[in-house]
Formats: C-alpha cells, structure tokens, sequence
C-alpha cells in the first residue's frame, strides 16, 4: 500500500508504516522539497505548486509527481535531480522516483500565498 501526502482528509489509507512514522516523512520530505529552488525563480518548488503528488509506499521508497512551470524550462534537466537527491537526504526513505507529467498543466494560480509573495504576485 501507499500514502499519498497530499490525500484528501476524509480519505483512509492502509499502510505497513506507523502513523507516526508516515506522518514524519511526509513532514519531512515536505521539509526537503522546500530546499529545492528553480534556479530563474526565487521560491521553492513546493511552494511553486510544482509538486503534484508525493506517494510513500510501504517499502520506504517514495514516488513523485512534480511538474515544471513550462515544458521549455531551462532547469528541466538539473530539476528532477534535484528533487530526488533532496528526497532521498530524509533519514529512513528508500528509493526515489520522479516522474515529470505535463497534466494538468502548471499555471500561476497553483503558487501559494508565500510563493506569491516572494515573487510580488497579488
């Protein structure tokens, strides 16, 4: 089984994990995306919106679903390396695999308000 981080509240998952720990990584490798900066933009990705999905499995290792804010982006190779060395730094995760996806597509409105303040955006 799976814990997907950003699972809706109401939404119960089975896990071999203990709670507490499932609860740790995810708080932790939410800790770890916001180390990870586009090089052109001055905000983190996680608060960018670039992450889509995040999946903890039961073996430890961990399966995300990032974007990038435009399929020509000049970070596009060094990204996702990024992501996965920042990912794979929290103590007790396994491997990490970053999948690039292009649906739906990255758009403004996915940056959250801190993002929107560094970037001067309101």
């Amino acid at each position: 089984m799976t814990d997907t981080i950003e699972a809706k509240a109401n939404m119960q998952t089975i896990s071999a994990l203990p709670p507490e720990e499932t609860e740790r990584l995810g708080t932790e490798i939410v800790g770890a995306l916001k180390t990870v900066f586009d090089p052109e933009i001055p905000a983190d990705i996680y608060e960018l919106g670039l992450i889509y999905k995040v999946e903890i499995k039961d073996d430890r290792t961990v399966d995300l679903d990032m974007t990038l804010t435009t399929p020509n982006c000049p970070a596009a190779a060094e990204l996702p390396t990024m992501v996965e060395n920042a990912v794979a730094s929290v103590p007790g995760v396994g491997v990490v695999n970053v999948n690039i996806v292009w649906e739906p597509p990255w758009t403004p409105e996915r940056m959250s308000d801190e993002a929107r303040l560094v970037l001067n955006m309101w």
